[in-house]
């Protein structure tokens, strides 16, 4: 049985068990890191020894690291919606997990963390004027692809809407002022509709 490791209020734990349940996988999930702790433990650090969180379990074979998760299981599924038969679809998919990793991780922690788990006397409002205006400039990448398509992932939802997705949810749920940008707020209400969204990502910001 496939086993994940990991807090439920972690975007990188969110998008492992989101893709679990649009794949209809039946998986164990066992909270960890934060407040639970346990990731700092031996058990959990034979299998990670960065002592991070997602972790995965697939019988004896052990996967860190988010986006590589998303793709082991994917490809594991033979789902041609999240793992096509073409080159091509799948390294579309690729660009925007990583893009999501190397341009928008940076201001997302800088506006998110500020923001939620800052107490308001300790913010560093440079550092948060640093994160929207960087969040924003990507939004308007997005803004003009989603312009042209469904879908980041095309004309279908798949595994490239999902690392996006979570840090869309937060976005656009934090207590500021955000620009226009209307392609992207009709992609984000797609997303709100499915189900596997609404359980996994949908929750409390913490």
């Amino acid at each position: 049985m496939l086993t994940v490791w990991g807090r439920e209020n972690s975007t990188n734990v969110k998008k492992v068990l989101w893709l679990l349940d649009e794949l209809g996988e039946v998986y164990q999930h066992i909270p960890a890191g934060g407040a639970y702790g346990k990731n700092d433990e031996p058990r959990f650090l034979s299998l990670n020894p960065n002592g991070l969180v997602p972790c995965l379990q697939d019988d004896d074979f052990i996967l860190w690291e988010s986006n590589a998760i998303l793709r082991y299981l994917a490809e594991r599924s033979g789902n041609p919606v999240f793992w096509g038969n073409h080159a091509q679809h799948r390294a579309s998919a690729d660009k925007w997990m990583d893009w999501t990793s190397g341009t928008l991780a940076l201001p997302f922690r800088q506006v998110y963390v500020s923001l939620i788990r800052t107490p308001e006397a300790q913010r560093d409002p440079t550092v948060i004027a640093a994160g929207m205006a960087a969040f924003e400039k990507a939004w308007g990448v997005l803004d003009a692809v989603l312009a042209k398509q469904k879908w980041l992932s095309g004309d279908q939802f798949g595994l490239g809407d999902i690392p996006i997705g979570c840090s869309a949810y937060a976005w656009f749920n934090l207590d500021i002022e955000r620009q226009s940008h209307p392609h992207v707020e009709r992609w984000y209400q797609q997303l709100t509709l499915r189900p596997a969204y609404q359980k996994h990502v949908m929750i409390a910001l913490t």
